[in-house]
C-alpha cells in the first residue's frame, strides 16, 4: 500500500545558484492552470492506484509558499479533497524565510499542515548573497516566531555547508544561530554542484572558490559533534532530530517504500514501478488536459534492483538495514547476496554488522557515496 505522497510546486520568485530542481520563475506563469492540472492528476492517480490512508504528505518545490493566499487556499482544499489522510498524518510544507506570512501560516494550519521545513542554508548574510538567496537572517527568526505563534511546533530548517568561501568558523556561527531557534529538527547537507546551475557554470570557468574536501569533512565532523552535544539524534546521514521528530516522509524513501509523486517533474514509486512526470509546465498541463497521466518515463524495478536499493537507501539511516526485514521482504539473506561487498566494507571499517543490522560506522558516514556504490550492479 502507498502511505506517502510528494507534491511539487515548481514556482520560485528567485532562482538560487546551486538549485537543480525542476523550477521556473513565478512571474507570468499559468499558476491556476497548473493547480487545476495537479488536482486532476491526484484525482486520476488515486482512482487508478487507490490506497487506504496516507501517513505522510510533503509539499516541496520550487517554493510552495510563493503561491498567493487565494491560490494556497485552493491548493490546500484540492489536497484535502483528493488525498485520504490518516489522523496522524505528517503533513509538511517547504517554505522560504520571508515568504511565509502569518496569513499563509494560518491557511496552512487550518488545512491540517503540521510540519514546516524552511530553507535557511546559512545565517551569514554575505554567503546568502553569494548563493543567490534573498532572505536575511532576521527573516528566519521572524518566520519561526510567526510559525510558533500560529501553533506550529514541528519545524525543521535546512543548512548547507562547504559553500564557496565558507570557513569552518562561518559554519560554527551558523550552527550556533540555528540552535538558538529552539526547534526539533535540522537537515544539513554539503554543497553538491549540479549541472545546469549557476555554480556549475562558474566552476567550469574556474570562478568558484570552494573550501575543499578536508574543510568539508571538518565541517561535517563539527556538525555531528554539536548535534550530539545538544541532544539531537543523527537518524540519517544528513538529518538530526529530537526523539519523535524524525521526518516520517523522508524515512519512506530510505525504507524503500512506495510513494505517490504529483506535479511537473515529480517522481513516484508505486506497485514496483518508478515513474517520473514530464518536467516542462506546458507539457505537464497538456498531458493532463488530454485525460492522460503526465508520465515522462517509467521503469519496472527488478527484484535485483530492489535489493540493491534496499541496501544503499537503508544504509543512509544511522540504524542501517534490518537483516530480518530484508529476509522477510525478499526471502533472501543480504549477508549471502552481498557477502564479498560486506566483507570488503567491514575490512575498511566503513560498515558494521551487529544486532540484526548492517550500518555505517562513523568513518563510513564520511564516505557514504562510495559505500552505496558498492551495492550497484552486484545482483
Amino acid at each position: 500500500m502507498v502511505k506517502a505522497a510528494y507534491i511539487h510546486i515548481p514556482f520560485c520568485e528567485h532562482i538560487c545558484h546551486y538549485c537543480d530542481f525542476n523550477k521556473v520563475f513565478l512571474k507570468g506563469q499559468p499558476v491556476e492552470d497548473y493547480l487545476q492540472a495537479l488536482d486532476q492528476e491526484m484525482k486520476v492517480t488515486l482512482e487508478q492506484f487507490p490506497t487506504d490512508t496516507l501517513q505522510t504528505i510533503f509539499v516541496g518545490g520550487g517554493t510552495p509558499t510563493s503561491l498567493n493566499e487565494k491560490q494556497l487556499l485552493s491548493f490546500c482544499e484540492s489536497i484535502s479533497r483528493n488525498l485520504p489522510k490518516s489522523n496522524t498524518c505528517e503533513f509538511t510544507f517547504e517554505a522560504n524565510p520571508g515568504d511565509l506570512t502569518k496569513e499563509k501560516l494560518q491557511i496552512l494550519k487550518e488545512a491540517g499542515v503540521n510540519r514546516i521545513s524552511l530553507g535557511v542554508q546559512t545565517f551569514n548574510e554575505d554567503l546568502l548573497k553569494k548563493i543567490g538567496r534573498v532572505h536575511k537572517a532576521r527573516d528566519v527568526y521572524q518566520t519561526i516566531e510567526n510559525a510558533k505563534t500560529v501553533g506550529f511546533e514541528n519545524i525543521s530548517i535546512d543548512l548547507i555547508f562547504s559553500l564557496p568561501t565558507q570557513t569552518v568558523n562561518d559554519f560554527k556561527e551558523s550552527l550556533t544561530e540555528a540552535f538558538s531557534l529552539d526547534i526539533p529538527h535540522y537537515s544539513a547537507y554539503s554543497l553538491i554542484i549540479e549541472p545546469k546551475t549557476v555554480f556549475y557554470n562558474l566552476l567550469k570557468k574556474g570562478k568558484l572558490p570552494t573550501p575543499g574536501e578536508d574543510i568539508e569533512a571538518a565541517m561535517y565532523e563539527i556538525l555531528m559533534e554539536e548535534m550530539e552535544k545538544r541532544g539531537f539524534n543523527q537518524y540519517e546521514i544528513s538529518n538530526f532530530s529530537r526523539h519523535g521528530y524524525e521526518s516520517k516522509h523522508n524515512l519512506t524513501y530510505w525504507n524503500n517504500e512506495y510513494y505517490y509523486g504529483f506535479g511537473a517533474g515529480a517522481h513516484s514509486y508505486v506497485n514496483g514501478i518508478r515513474r517520473s512526470n514530464s518536467g516542462p509546465l506546458k507539457k505537464y498541463i497538456e498531458q493532463i488536459s488530454s485525460c492522460n497521466l503526465p508520465v515522462f518515463e517509467e521503469h519496472l524495478v527488478s527484484k535485483a534492483e530492489q535489493m540493491e536499493e534496499e541496501m544503499f537507501l537503508g544504509l543512509r539511516k544511522t540504524e542501517g538495514v534490518s537483516i530480518s526485514h530484508f529476509i522477510e521482504k525478499f526471502k533472501l539473506d543480504p549477508q549471502k547476496i552481498f557477502e564479498q561487498e560486506l566483507t570488503d566494507l567491514i575490512t575498511k571499517q566503513w560498515i558494521e554488522v551487529k544486532n540484526n543490522h548492517i550500518y555505517l560506522t562513523k568513518n563510513g558516514r564520511f564516505l557514504g557515496n562510495e559505500v552505496f556504490q558498492s551495492f550497484l550492479g552486484v545482483v
